[in-house]
């Protein structure tokens, strides 16, 4: 259960550590919000690669794996580990669907708590009030090229697992390129999206949870 509410969160902050090097406070936060709710409300789906990197605090390796990513509104994602293994994660609305090698399973967001508080999070990023969330709280960043949305989580479920959500925000679009998710364990996960493609046609059986 852990591992999907950890690739749930990946995927809500799509649409969007102590504080980097090189970025300071935003120096007009109003504008920021105001221009990141309208690229939000007119984004209708999202198609990417990405590359994902888990560092484990008890080990010096880390763990590098890639996949692809869609999005379409409403609330429809797919995300596809390819390498080093397979796992894929669908949700359609509230329903959503794991497939780890042959092992299959689907669960409905409205039958556990957590899941509900993320897929609300992620409705909430899509229409561009995930920086009104009662759920966090947000301080943001910037350097010459992007934003830097830092998401400290404030609800119990969230916050014990998280210390806090960074996402790297493009300044020509407002998109996100990157992402880095601290853990209360010392473990942290870094997404990069590559190869973005926006408001494309994507057919409504890639996200079938059937």
């Amino acid at each position: 259960m852990h591992k999907l509410i950890l690739l749930i969160c990946c995927l809500y902050t799509l649409q969007v550590s102590a504080q980097h090097a090189g970025y300071k406070p935003v120096a007009n936060a109003d504008e920021f919000r105001k221009q990141f709710v309208k690229a939000s409300q007119a984004t209708q789906s999202i198609q990417c690669d990405f590359t994902q990197t888990k560092n484990l605090s008890m080990l010096s390796d880390k763990i590098v794996s890639t996949g692809q990513f869609w999005f379409k509104r409403e609330n429809k994602v797919r995300m596809e580990y390819k390498k080093p293994t397979y796992y894929l994660l669908v949700i359609n609305g509230s329903n959503i669907k794991t497939k780890d090698g042959s092992k299959e399973n689907k669960v409905s967001s409205k039958s556990n708590k957590m899941f509900d508080q993320v897929n609300k999070m992620m409705i909430d990023c899509v229409q561009g009030t995930i920086l009104t969330n009662t759920n966090f709280t947000t301080a943001i960043f910037e350097n010459p090229s992007s934003y830097l949305v830092q998401l400290t989580p404030t609800s119990k479920n969230l916050k014990g697992i998280f210390k806090t959500i960074d996402v790297i925000v493009d300044k020509k679009d407002y998109s996100a390129t990157g992402l880095e998710m601290m853990e209360q364990s010392g473990d942290n996960t870094v997404i990069t999206f590559l190869h973005k493609q926006l408001n494309s046609t994507i057919a409504d059986a890639v996200f079938s949870v059937d």
